[in-house]
């Protein structure tokens, strides 16, 4: 029996071999077809790229006709040049470094010379096209915006570039993918599958016809439509009140986690990048280090939260059972927490308990809770990891897992972070009490605030947020609808909301009131500093408003950040009751509100702060100046613009926080 074990097992791997060589030459023709390569052309057809819907089946994105003029380098015969460039309108150096580009790429693979040419350009050319041997055209189709807002939220379409093409089999030369936003996010679905036809050659390199009578080819197939969670209108009506201002707006479904909104300001058109003036337009965009049309500050930008982060400082301190609703806290006009330290209040003052400590934004009562929390343990590390531990469970200083390619952690500070901070330790809670409002080291983007409120309006929970609503055929992911759950006890989310609704009743956003619509909010004023090569520059503040409606039932959560704003009830209120208004009774009764903010523009405090950073700039030149005339050296002096990233360096220094409502 084992002698003859392994001959029987020669003999059956022989008969397989035997069999694959078989099917590989005679009934697998798909070696065959690699072989004859270049005998045969493939042709591509490029398929439409889905339709892009918002919630209500309002079409934002479809398609249009282009064509791209392709060059395979060693068919290119004697050209008329001159009358080839005067069609196309491009120079001579133009044409001679398009066809060396494409040389390097491959002298005999077919890649783009000119792209995205409409039906106007390309009709002048496609009457002459058989002149020109090497020379063929692809027709494809280019986004077709319906719609001249959204642009942070769709991206926009590009060329394949050569590492991802060695990267991904699936993309060709100057085959077109979806970068940034939704394009980006649902590319596999959106793009759809490419067709391809096999042509026959002669020895002449002519075309004969289709190979094997078309055996092998495939058809195009559609991208797939999708619907986002988006509402068309309240997107429209949140980028027209952010005009002439920088910041975001983020607007969430708290029962479901869809995104309503998401408003970054300065934004663009659309329509701008797409066609032949793509690439112009887009290096305009990227170089404007400024207003930074590019940057979507609803998921990137990270803010000191101000006064909203109070609602959190009362739900853990409640949680931790160091306060309950009639814990009664003295408030003149501020908070002497340690020595020689006071932190300013704008409250009315006298004794105040949780209600009053909300609707009147008060700083005093807000520390004095941080502090219990942070003193109920022995040790101060331990107890800013139980602090922090609770704020992470609404999503805090992580990202979120929404479905757009894009996104800052923001931070939530742990024991970790204040031992670097403070190598040598012996810091307590009245090192860090400027964390009870907002002003500490805690940094949170716009979404993670509106993520906050919707998860108050549901007391307790939230469903991650994202923007896909809708794709035919394929469910939406699990991750999408699941339930994730605070630390915090669902009990104690009630007199906090009480008191949120009392903001606009008998507090600080009393004047944003909305006739008919109970709305839960709180105002928030951010202190807003940088350092320009090392000098500490005070900026205006930031405006804050985070709030949900209605009160009972909550339809919409949002959070509006305005940079350089001022008070929370002056610019970022107004627009949070807006933009509520518009989205639960399509019109608008407060129309002095909309009057306002539609005339109002910080151009100018933006103007004043880039001179201010010129000025800065100025100072450091003279500085190394002099320090050259002294040392004969140059001294080194860092420098950057960046306000996002000279924020985190200022929240790592040891001055003396800052405090505002």
């Amino acid at each position: 029996m084992r002698k003859a074990l392994l001959p029987g097992l020669i003999t059956i791997a022989t008969l397989l071999l035997v069999v694959r060589i078989f099917y590989l030459q005679v009934v697998d023709e798909t070696l065959k077809l690699e072989s004859e390569n270049n005998a045969i052309k493939k042709k591509y057809e490029y398929p439409e790229r889905g339709y892009i819907y918002d919630r209500n089946g309002k079409l934002l994105v479809a398609n249009q006709a282009s064509y791209d003029i392709m060059v395979i380098p060693r068919e290119v015969k004697k050209t008329d040049t001159l009358e080839f460039c005067q069609l196309l309108n491009i120079t001579k150096e133009d044409f001679i470094k398009k066809i060396e580009k494409a040389t390097v790429y491959s002298p005999r693979l077919p890649s783009v010379f000119l792209s995205q040419l409409n039906k106007n350009e390309f009709a002048a050319f496609q009457e002459k096209i058989r002149k020109y041997e090497g020379f063929y055209f692809q027709k494809r189709s280019l986004r077709d915006y319906e719609v001249n807002f959204g642009a942070n939220i769709f991206g926009f379409i590009t060329q394949v570039n050569e590492k991802l093409i060695e990267k991904n089999p699936y993309y060709n030369s100057g085959d077109l993918i979806g970068k940034q936003g939704v394009e980006q996010s649902y590319e596999d679905l959106l793009r759809g599958i490419k067709g391809v036809k096999y042509l026959q050659k002669d020895k002449h390199n002519r075309e004969i016809g289709s190979y094997k009578a078309g055996k092998y080819d495939t058809i195009a197939v559609q991208g797939q439509d999708i619907n986002l969670t988006i509402d068309a209108e309240i997107q429209k009506y949140g980028e027209e009140l952010m005009i002439n201002k920088r910041g975001g707006i983020v607007a969430i479904e708290p029962k479901s986690g869809e995104i309503l909104a998401l408003v970054t300001a300065p934004s663009y058109d659309p329509g701008i990048l797409v066609g032949r003036q793509r690439s112009k337009n887009y290096t305009k965009l990227y170089r404007d280090s400024i207003a930074k049309p590019l940057y979507d500050r609803g998921l990137l930008a990270e803010y000191p939260p101000g006064s909203p982060f109070k609602i959190l400082t009362g739900l853990v301190a409640l949680q931790e059972g160091v306060i309950d609703y009639n814990t009664t806290v003295f408030c003149n006009r501020g908070f002497s927490y340690a020595r020689g330290r006071f932190m300013g209040c704008h409250c009315h003052g006298g004794a105040l308990q949780l209600h009053r400590g909300i609707f009147e934004s008060c700083n005093s009562y807000f520390a004095t809770a941080y502090m219990k929390t942070i003193n109920k343990y022995a040790k101060p590390a331990y107890a800013v990891d139980v602090w922090s531990n609770h704020l992470k469970s609404f999503g805090l200083g992580q990202f979120m897992g929404y479905d757009l390619p894009i996104g800052k952690r923001g931070l939530v500070p742990t024991s970790k972070t204040y031992k670097r901070m403070y190598p040598n330790g012996g810091w307590r809670s009245t090192a860090i009490v400027s964390n009870a409002i907002g002003q500490g080291e805690v940094l949170m983007t716009p979404i993670q605030l509106a993520n906050m409120m919707a998860t108050v309006a549901n007391e307790g929970y939230y469903y991650t947020p994202h923007i896909i609503k809708k794709i035919e055929g394929v469910p939406i992911e699990s991750k999408f609808t699941t339930k994730h759950t605070t630390t915090i006890d669902k009990k104690f989310f009630k007199p906090i909301i009480s008191g949120l609704f009392d903001v606009y009743n008998l507090g600080t956003a009393r004047g944003l009131r909305v006739e008919g619509i109970e709305i839960c909010g709180k105002t928030g004023t951010a202190e807003n500093s940088t350092r320009i090569g090392g000098i500490k520059v005070k900026m205006e503040d930031h405006s804050i408003f985070v709030a949900f409606a209605p009160m009972n039932n909550p339809k919409i959560a949002i959070a509006v950040m305005v940079e350089n704003g001022g008070y929370g009830a002056t610019i970022a209120g107004p627009i949070a009751s807006l933009m509520i208004e518009k989205y639960l009774r399509h019109k608008i009764t407060r129309v002095d509100l909309e009057k306002r903010i539609l005339a109002t523009s910080l151009q100018g405090r933006y103007a004043k702060l880039g001179g201010l950073s010129e000025t800065v700039k100025l100072q450091l030149k003279i500085a190394d100046s002099l320090q050259k005339l002294k040392t004969g050296t140059p001294k080194k002096v860092p420098l950057t613009t960046d306000t996002i990233k000279e924020k985190k360096l200022a929240s790592q220094s040891n001055e003396k926080p800052k405090y505002n409502k």
